[in-house]
């Protein structure tokens, strides 16, 4: 038996843990225990210290390693730490513009995500806008192609050379084309369905389209500025219905003027406005033109009842109904007048008619000086008498008419005033005197009126000739001709057409002035080479600034189109053009109408507006 003393006893339960350790259940000492031995409880007591110190070992164990991979960690972050602070500048730059990029980029996809918010202004300034984005691809217009050629078939989608040449602009035309402004194919249409669904395709496809019908516009109307596709209205030159108790025709786009007239004379019916040979309804109400009857019947505008139209994503609308006067909502009729092509294409126009006047007749007057002749027309407005028109030509266009041969006689080569009268045959005859009264009291040399139907259309056809008789005096075929008309009160008719016809005398150009004067509005035509482009567009500028300054307009019939734009906002105000071009943003968008015409929808080019 083995003894152990009470010395090295005491020791061991001195170094015992001062916590108690609960004792399980099982191991407590029953109440017979208390007769085991000493020994045995000894043992007991130290086979539960060695478990108690084995436990502390491990949580010291485990507290240090926790330590341990704590100050592993730090020493690493401040390592990484280190080396970013020892990176070149240009490395964190490039890393953090990364991150704006990726950032901003992930920002702009969630706010596309978002429709914008709707104009709170009521106008649109150029500066809100940005460039239209059109697909002119290749591939897009030949896809395209495929789309038209199932809609018109194949003979009416045109890409020949010629065709693409002639559609691009025009010998009479103000406006110099650039190389690349043609289109990529010409389509004809011949019906408003057809119409509506090209246009749903180049909405889709966001294609520019360039309306053509006559092709006698003289602004730069019909130049395709951005490719894409050109529609001819040609095929759509069909009379559809004619109401004669209700004194109304409904004619689509390609009806020439003249030829409505001769089949309206069998019914002893009359369509009023007459602008140049060739002209043709469509064109007619894009520009809202005048003519020689101006004066006493008014302007395109008076003679449109109601209007179909293909708005630019291929809705089709009608205007109005047929009868003269409505009340009912917005004048959309008169909006689409004068467009241009803008905001809509015109495929059906309701015109109105009137009776055929019973008598007719044509009167001539030479005068000294083109002031006398344009003081005569102010007193003959003045005196109230109800000519049919009144036209103007000046010394220089009389002599073109005489050397280019463009009529059957010779003229005096003075300042002249035609004179159209209308109504029953007393009438005729009363107003041809008092004309001829006034004339000689205005300095006038010489005063005829025709006797007879034949002598009438020959008097009249120096007017007629006017334009083609100056483009017959080009030195090479590189001369140009610049049509433009403007339009002041009568009060300022005289001085305007006296400081602009010393405007054209001393630039030493070939220049011409005519005009409907009836109602203030007078045309020049100059004749240019390359060389003289600049002095040619001085005259016209002049010309233009004149017009407003004596609250006029700067065009009086041709339309704005591409030459005439820029000079609007010193016409109308800044705030009138934006409001004209919020109502183009509002019917076409993705501006794909008749491009650039009549109000830009992008920011010129330097040096492109001409100073003020």
């Amino acid at each position: 038996m083995v003894r152990i003393h009470s010395s090295v006893l005491r020791g061991a339960l001195r170094t015992s843990p001062t916590r108690s350790v609960p004792v399980p259940s099982a191991a407590r000492p029953s109440p017979s225990s208390s007769c085991l031995p000493s020994t045995t409880r000894y043992f007991a007591a130290s086979a539960r210290y060695r478990a108690n110190e084995k436990q502390q070992a491990s949580f010291k164990s485990q507290l240090y390693e926790s330590t341990q991979q704590r100050l592993k960690r730090e020493r690493a972050e401040q390592e990484r730490y280190a080396q970013y602070q020892t990176q070149s500048s240009g490395s964190r730059y490039a890393a953090m513009m990364f991150a704006i990029i990726f950032f901003s980029t992930g920002a702009y996809y969630l706010g596309s995500l978002k429709p914008a918010a709707l104009p709170t202004s009521s106008t649109t300034s150029l500066a809100d806008l940005t460039p239209p984005q059109h697909n002119v691809s290749e591939s897009n217009l030949q896809a395209a192609w495929s789309d038209f050629v199932e809609i018109l078939g194949k003979e009416h989608v045109s890409t020949t050379p010629d065709d693409l040449e002639g559609h691009a602009g025009s010998d009479w035309s103000s406006y110099t084309r650039k190389h690349d402004e043609k289109p990529f194919l010409v389509l004809y249409p011949s019906t408003t369905e057809e119409v509506s669904r090209i246009m749903k395709v180049c909405h889709q496809r966001v294609i520019p389209v360039t309306p053509y019908s006559g092709g006698t516009s003289l602004e730069g109307h019909f130049a395709s500025t951005r490719g894409g596709v050109c529609i001819d209205f040609s095929r759509m030159n069909r009379i559809l219905d004619l109401h004669k108790r209700d004194l109304d025709v409904v004619v689509q786009p390609a009806v020439n003027w003249e030829e409505l007239n001769e089949q309206l004379a069998v019914d002893g019916l009359f369509f009023p406005p007459d602008p140049g040979p060739g002209a043709m309804i469509g064109g007619m109400v894009g520009t809202g033109c005048s003519g020689t009857n101006a004066y006493r019947y008014g302007t395109m505008r008076e003679w449109v009842l109601s209007l179909t139209v293909v708005l630019a994503d291929g809705t089709v609308i009608k205007t109005r109904q047929r009868p003269r006067k409505s009340s009912a909502g917005y004048d959309l009729t008169k909006l689409f007048i004068g467009s241009e092509g803008t905001l809509g294409l015109v495929t059906e126009a309701t015109l109105k008619l009137t009776v055929k006047p019973a008598s007719q007749n044509v009167a001539v007057a030479s005068f000294l000086s083109i002031q006398d002749a344009a003081e005569c027309v102010t007193h003959v407005v003045e005196a109230g008498i109800p000519v049919a028109g009144v036209e103007i030509l000046d010394d220089v266009q009389m002599k073109c008419i005489n050397e280019s041969g463009s009529t059957t006689r010779a003229w005096k080569e003075a300042p002249t005033l035609f004179f159209r009268f209308a109504g029953t045959p007393a009438a005729v005859k009363e107003q041809i005197s008092m004309v001829q009264k006034i004339a000689s009291k205005t300095s006038g040399k010489s005063f005829e009126f025709a006797r007879g139907e034949s002598e009438m259309a020959e008097l009249w056809s120096a007017r007629k000739a006017a334009l083609w008789s100056v483009m017959a005096m080009r030195r090479n075929p590189d001369d140009h001709v610049w049509t433009t008309d403007v339009a002041v009160p009568m009060s300022k008719l005289p001085d305007i057409i006296d400081a602009t016809k010393a405007d054209m005398t001393r630039s030493g150009l070939l220049a011409g002035i005519c005009g409907h004067v009836g109602d203030g509005n007078f045309h020049a035509i100059i004749l240019f080479s390359e060389k003289e482009k600049e002095i040619a567009e001085g005259v016209v500028h002049r010309m233009v600034k004149r017009a407003v300054e004596m609250e006029g307009t700067v065009t009086g019939e041709h339309g704005v189109g591409l030459v005439k734009r820029d000079y609007l906002s010193h016409e109308l105000g800044e705030s009138t053009v934006d409001a004209m071009r919020r109502l183009k943003m509002a019917f076409d968008p993705l501006r794909l109408l008749n491009c650039d015409k009549v109000v830009r929808t992008e920011q010129p080019a330097p040096g492109e507006v001409k100073e003020w």
